[in-house]
């Protein structure tokens, strides 16, 4: 018994000292998403609804919530954002190619269909899209999709 109330408090001392390290946050502005926006041009309930599932874990700007700062929490909410960035970034959307954006819009609307995004884990806290929701952002991205397949029919024409 005494061997189970070392390992416990071995544990919450490492969990206490978890609270002292911090992972990077991910706040840099919502400029960046601006230029996305500005180019894609969603209608402001698919502006919102980006906001509210995709932004936080798609881009270089996180509104965190209170739990983000209880370690180990915030390690695995750094992880997840992190992951998130390094498939699709809203905030790095000017520095790729019309043939990358035309791609990652097509994932975006693979994983919607998909009901892969927003995962899991992020639904169960932020709750999910409605189906008129999806329906809205599936019809945005199709509109993108067409502005992305034009310039580049226009630049193979080239």
């Amino acid at each position: 018994m005494k061997i189970v109330k070392y390992i416990l408090q071995g544990l919450l001392v490492i969990l206490i000292i978890l609270q002292f390290i911090r992972p990077e946050k991910n706040t840099n502005g919502y400029e960046s998403i601006s230029e996305f926006e500005t180019e894609t041009k969603p209608s402001s309930d698919v502006s919102l609804i980006l906001k509210e599932n995709c932004y936080n874990c798609h881009s270089n700007h996180t509104e965190y919530p209170w739990y983000a700062e209880i370690a180990p929490i915030s390690f695995f909410i750094n992880e997840h954002i992190n992951h998130g960035k390094s498939h699709f970034n809203v905030s790095e959307w000017n520095t790729y190619s019309a043939k990358k954006k035309d791609r990652k819009i097509e994932e975006l609307v693979e994983m919607v269909e998909k009901e892969e995004m927003p995962l899991n884990s992020y639904k169960l806290l932020h709750g999910d899209m409605s189906e008129n929701e999806q329906k809205l952002l599936l019809q945005w991205a199709g509109l993108v999709r067409l502005q992305y397949k034009s310039q580049l029919k226009v630049s193979i024409a080239y």
